[in-house]
């Protein structure tokens, strides 16, 4: 069987233009060679009203169980200025050592590193006891509505079974090896309008000033110690990320006022417990104000997580032996696709470097994804030993 380079691998899939939610082929690219290493396959196009149409791939080497899968995303965000590159971003070129071309790390880079570490894998063990799988979504960069959630729905009810999930995002901060991460905090997202009474600023009676209720509801909320954090996960925050009153007029009193806002929480907390305490807040200080308010609440994901046991451990002593580094295991960042695969299965997520993820001239270390193609594969081999 003929064993995929990793490097020549990632650069092929970087050719693609796959800029959220767009397929441009590669789903078909990577479909087509995993076929050649024997995998069944199935390319699952999902639809929503109102959302793009995403293409996701499920692909399953074997019928028996343990069935280790692997998750990833093929999709990119946009470049930016190509002018500012200095290479074509879709026209992926070497430079003092590294691959540059978006989606060099985050993450066709380790998609790349991880089917090269299967067909090595599968050139020495042909007869393993258990299954490979991956998943592979169109839709992690973007509103993540038709990709690995749909996914994750279609193999419960095909009763498809996932004894543990490696995901490849890029977890490391600045060298390979540092970080793995075995959970994430759930993320909220709230869209508070206050409604007060329009009026002249000379007859402040005659009206009621919405960011007046605005500005102490804000405040309230700022200085919330939701909890001190925990052994595993760092404090509960949020930040107020929009202000915007429309008023186009300095002698007009507003008749709205809004605001948006993000919480990273942790697992002491679900979204329902924090949009119950955050409610009372809005309820108190705009009837003591004698305004309304309306609040809508966007959940990306509630934290999670993954309890250590002794395939987490086995990989981190294999990201050690071949880094030289002992790796962290880690609940920082943002969300991930591993939201909605915990659901199924065990998870943590193991990657490339992120520094120059989603930047101009994003690239990865040709001796980085070297490694990461050895370390998947020595855990496959040690998962199946």
């Amino acid at each position: 069987m003929k064993i995929l380079n990793e490097v020549k691998l990632a650069k092929e899939l970087i050719r693609f233009p796959s800029v959220t939610p767009i397929d441009a082929g590669v789903m078909k690219f990577i479909e087509k060679n995993l076929k050649k290493l024997g995998f069944k396959t199935k390319i699952i196009e999902f639809k929503e009203k109102d959302f793009k149409p995403v293409k996701n791939l499920y692909a399953r080497l074997g019928n028996k169980n343990p069935n280790f899968c692997y998750a990833g995303h093929l999709d990119v965000v946009p470049p930016g200025n190509i002018k500012n590159w200095t290479t074509n971003p879709f026209k992926p070129s070497i430079k003092k050592g590294h691959l540059i071309g978006r989606g060099a790390n985050d993450m066709k880079g380790s998609v790349a590193a991880f089917v090269s570490a299967v067909s090595s894998f599968l050139n020495r063990n042909n007869n393993f006891k258990g299954s490979i799988s991956l998943l592979i979504t169109g839709d992690e960069e973007g509103d993540a509505v038709n990709g690995t959630k749909k996914v994750v729905d279609y193999l419960k009810k095909k009763k498809e079974k996932i004894n543990f999930c490696l995901v490849g995002e890029p977890t490391n901060p600045n060298k390979l090896g540092e970080m793995i991460k075995i959970g994430r905090r759930g993320s909220l997202t709230g869209n508070l309008t206050i409604n007060g009474v329009q009026g002249h600023v000379a007859y402040p009676q005659r009206a009621n000033n919405p960011s007046t209720t605005i500005v102490k509801i804000l405040n309230e909320i700022k200085n919330i110690k939701f909890d001190k954090g925990t052994k595993d996960f760092q404090p509960t925050n949020l930040e107020i990320t929009k202000i915007n009153i429309r008023n186009s007029a300095d002698n007009v009193i507003p008749g709205i006022a809004e605001a948006t806002f993000n919480i990273r929480f942790n697992n002491k907390h679900s979204s329902t417990s924090i949009k119950k305490r955050l409610n009372k807040i809005f309820n108190r200080i705009s009837k003591k104000n004698k305004s309304k308010f309306k609040i809508e609440y966007k959940v990306s994901g509630e934290a999670f997580l993954t309890k250590p046991n002794k395939t987490t451990y086995m990989i981190q002593d294999i990201i050690k032996k071949v880094t030289k580094i002992k790796p962290r295991l880690s609940t920082t960042g943002g969300t991930s696709d591993a939201r909605f695969i915990r659901k199924i299965s065990p998870c943590l997520e193991f990657g490339l470097v992120g520094k120059t993820m989603h930047k101009i001239d994003e690239a990865v270390s040709l001796n980085d994804l070297n490694k990461l193609a050895k370390i998947y594969q020595n855990i496959l081999q040690d998962y199946f030993k």
